[in-house]
């Protein structure tokens, strides 16, 4: 039962609104709206297609989808989980949650509570957010209504932690607030909140969360450079590592996605504009971003090693998406290793079952392969994204894939057994 007495609306359902919404409308009924006519239509009849909401919870949750914006005024506490990625010159892009505002400010009412979920730099909320809100109310915040902030934590394609499992940081404007935005939440996130101190310190906890797993990310990254270099596998010695009690480990590999390898540049654009220059953070950004670039040309030596013209070398790329085992591509790193082998003349071809084929042609121009039979026998295959589907899959999978079944196979997250091997198979690992 509804214990806080608030009407929901959920402001953008990809792949953090729409897991809010259906937790919420599991207790009682809520309105989820998104600009996307398509998406709407489909969740409508059940479809779900970034895999983070189950058919049956789907169905079992009473959410009102909706392309209509006038909807909202029959709620008085608004979410707003729609993205905020970085533009081409990796600079904050805050107009997706700048037209949610204007969205939600337009049918505001007194009395009414915004939450914003969307990653911004601290001070956002206040200093861009909150004065569309007044300017398309006409209301007067902190009079007319309040508002709180509550970083989203959504790890897409995990099944363990979830929105409802993982303790959620909440914030308001005055005290009173804080306590019906903790109540809101606490009646679904089974973990428990912590109410942090201001809505600053929520939007500074959430993009710190990020940057330091891309630091830690690209230190393991920079390892694995080094190690190359002196003929040493990067796991062996991360394996032997962690047999230490206070060893932190992660892996190597290509950061992409909505939170890594974007929340740091929000911290360090307001950084930048307060007059300090960030170095530790954007040295671990320039390694990060260069791997495309690494793995690229790590695939040509092999090429070169096994004997293989470049030019006109076939590379088969197996995995598009961000991270394995879910359809979502945004801010992808494989695109730049495709685009890499295309510099040095190599045809590339991409195969990945979790991947729309239309969506990856609108956003990257890359025509993804349906199947493997239409896939043409290759020099190289780069193991970029390990799906269960391929995990699944044996040597002889790989071999297939292989122009006489020899070649190089790059495992760059090195989840192939180098045990059993085929001959004539060259095997390279991150």
């Amino acid at each position: 039962m509804n214990t806080h007495n608030r009407k929901i609306s959920v402001v953008g359902l990809g792949y953090v609104g729409l897991p809010v919404a259906v937790a919420f409308g599991k207790r009682d009924s809520v309105i989820g709206f998104d600009i996307n006519s398509i998406r709407i239509d489909e969740l409508k009849i059940g479809i779900e297609r970034t895999n983070e909401v189950d058919a049956q919870d789907l169905t079992d949750t009473n959410v009102l989808f909706t392309c209509d914006a006038n909807e909202l005024k029959n709620a008085d506490f608004h979410i707003i989980a729609v993205p905020t990625p970085v533009n081409s010159a990796k600079q904050p892009d805050l107009s997706p949650v700048i037209n949610a505002s204007k969205t939600v400010g337009k049918q505001l009412k007194k009395g009414d509570i915004v939450v914003y979920e969307s990653t911004v730099y601290p001070g956002a909320t206040e200093e861009e957010c909150i004065p569309v809100l007044e300017q398309e109310s006409g209301l007067k915040w902190l009079v007319d209504f309040n508002v709180g902030y509550s970083p989203e934590r959504i790890n897409p394609g995990d099944k363990i932690n979830t929105f409802k499992t993982i303790t959620k940081v909440v914030s308001g404007d005055t005290t009173e607030t804080l306590d019906i935005v903790a109540a809101v939440y606490e009646s679904v996130v089974t973990a428990g909140v912590h109410r942090a101190t201001s809505i600053k310190v929520a939007e500074a906890a959430k993009v710190i969360e990020n940057t330091q797993r891309d630091l830690n990310i690209s230190l393991m990254n920079e390892l694995a450079l080094i190690f190359d270099k002196m003929d040493i596998d990067t796991r062996d010695v991360l394996a032997a590592a962690s047999s230490k009690w206070n060893f932190l480990p992660f892996d190597p590999g290509l950061v992409g996605g909505h939170c890594i390898g974007v929340d740091p540049y929000y911290l360090t654009y307001k950084a930048s504009i307060l007059g300090y220059n960030p170095q530790v953070i954007l040295s671990g950004r320039g390694i990060n971003d260069s791997m495309g670039s690494y793995i690229a040309t790590q695939t040509v030596k092999e090429l070169i090693k096994c004997g293989s013209c470049v030019k006109g070398s076939i590379v088969t790329v197996l995995g598009f998406t961000f991270k394995e085992n879910v359809p979502d591509i945004r801010n992808t790193r494989i695109i730049d290793i495709v685009r890499e082998l295309k510099e040095y003349g190599v045809t590339v071809q991409v195969f990945d079952p979790m991947c729309d084929i239309h969506e990856i042609k609108k956003e990257y121009d890359i025509d993804l392969f349906a199947t493997e039979a239409d896939l043409q026998s290759a020099q190289a295959v780069l193991f970029a994204v390990p799906h269960q589907y391929f995990i699944d899959q044996n040597w002889s999978y790989m071999a297939d894939l292989l122009k006489n079944k020899t070649g190089s196979i790059l495992d760059v997250k090195a989840k192939l057994d180098r045990d059993t091997v085929p001959m004539g198979i060259n095997l390279w690992r991150l």
